[in-house]
């Protein structure tokens, strides 16, 4: 068996702690947060879920919910598609959809409710209330609820919180959890109020709601949402002693979100066509930026892997050819889908961990060069090399033969068949399956 090459000349970071370990009181342990977390999240879906029936009945409640869930699938494919450069723990993202949905949608109802009946009390102008309650304390109480959610991820998680697609993945589909509440009860109750009227079909208050939440601006709310995942993904690039900079950014962007929220909130007092000069002027636009922005950050994080990954290439750690092909998106789907040809879907598996934990390690690299990287940096990058190496023998034929086909031209430097192990013999292609003993 081949022993582990030496490791490479740090960049940056610091030495690992050492000392005795403290053991943890029982209220800071793993698993009572995590059970704690879990007992919060489950409380307020029952009692939004309560909430939101009392307010729409039974047969609203349903109609609502099976509406409301469409758009769902889409907007988290696209964040989870945004998220293949270096994937986040699943669980990230089962707690952000769930607090989008439960906890913020229940804070944002009591809140929103509480503060309009007061100034509707305080003022004794019912409509006044109303309209300053949607434009103003809607969306400051909103985004602020959704924020909750990165700011939990960014303080707790933050060894998977390192840079903007991080912050817009999870700050999206925590906006998509909440619209996907807010539409049940909005869909709920245009369906009661049809059922009281008699309107049908496309002249229904359901079907008129449908097309503006559903079809023309499912994006919304995570749009507002991903401005404030902005700010926390560029204070998670800044370094440790940048604080006023880790500081700002977030609060620049929580602002950014509750402005636009408001504008959005606001369109329908702007006259007969506000609501689409609004939609026209400042939400497609908006959207438009932001998805080129993300895009053009996903190429740069590929860019990133194929220039800090070399010098572990250099080391024997890696092969001369798995930097290229893991800076490649194409040659990761088709690593894995040889892995899963020639071996089944475990080793599929292991590629696609081997390719989130290289990325990971070339992330780790270019903040210690940039002087971002804390003080864990030795031991975390230690780490992620022996995740590797336990994974090379299923990873290493897959990513040569992906480096290959996606290449336009083979350098000299790549082996020009896989080798088994990474330091076995060579071995033909086709032919020959490279998973085989």
């Amino acid at each position: 068996m081949a022993t582990c090459p030496p490791y490479p000349t740090h960049p940056g970071g610091g030495a690992p702690v050492r000392g005795g370990l403290r053991h943890p009181h029982w209220w800071q342990r793993t698993w009572v947060r995590y059970g704690a977390l879990c007992t919060l999240l489950a409380l307020s879906g029952l009692v939004i879920l309560a909430l939101v029936r009392q307010q729409t009945g039974t047969e609203g409640f349903l109609v609502g919910l099976g509406l409301a869930v469409l758009p769902v699938p889409l907007l988290v494919a696209a964040f989870r598609w945004l998220d293949r450069v270096e994937p986040g723990p699943w669980h990230h993202l089962v707690f952000s959809f769930a607090w989008g949905a439960c906890a913020a949608a229940l804070i944002a109802i009591v809140a929103n409710s509480f503060a309009t009946r007061w100034i509707a009390t305080a003022t004794a102008d019912p409509s006044g209330a109303d309209t300053l309650g949607a434009t103003v304390i809607a969306p400051v109480v909103e985004e602020s609820a959704k924020a909750a959610a990165v700011l939990l991820v960014f303080l707790f998680r933050r060894r998977d919180f390192t840079g903007i697609l991080d912050g817009v993945v999870i700050a999206g589909v925590t906006a998509t959890g909440f619209a996907f509440t807010e539409n049940i009860l909005y869909l709920g109750t245009a369906f009661g109020t049809d059922q009281l009227t008699g309107d049908r079909g496309i002249a229904s208050v359901t079907a008129a709601t449908f097309f503006v939440r559903i079809v023309m601006s499912p994006f919304a709310h995570p749009l507002f949402t991903v401005l404030t995942g902005l700010g926390f993904g560029v204070s998670a690039l800044a370094a440790q002693r940048q604080r006023v900079r880790r500081l700002l950014f977030p609060l620049s962007g929580l602002l950014l979100a509750m402005g636009l929220h408001a504008l959005w909130n606001g369109s329908s007092t702007l006259g007969e066509y506000g609501f689409f000069a609004v939609y026209a002027t400042f939400m497609v636009p908006t959207f438009a930026v932001l998805t080129w922005l993300v895009i053009w950050t996903r190429q740069r994080e590929l860019r990133t892997v194929r220039e800090e990954l070399p010098a572990y290439a250099v080391t024997g750690w890696l092969t001369p050819a798995e930097p290229f092909a893991l800076g490649s998106m194409r040659a990761r789907r088709l690593a894995r889908q040889y892995a899963r040809r020639y071996a089944g879907r475990e080793a599929a598996r292991a590629v696609a961990q081997y390719e989130a934990y290289a990325t990971s390690l070339a992330f780790l690299r270019h903040r210690g060069r940039r002087g971002r990287a804390g003080a864990d940096f030795v031991v975390r990058e230690g780490e992620l090399l022996r995740e590797l190496w336990s994974r090379r023998d299923a990873a290493r034929p897959a990513l040569d033969h992906a480096a290959r086909a996606t290449a336009p031209v083979v350098p000299a430097t790549v082996p020009p068949w896989p080798v088994h192990g990474g330091y076995g013999h060579p071995v033909p292609y086709p032919a020959y399956n490279p998973y085989r003993s």
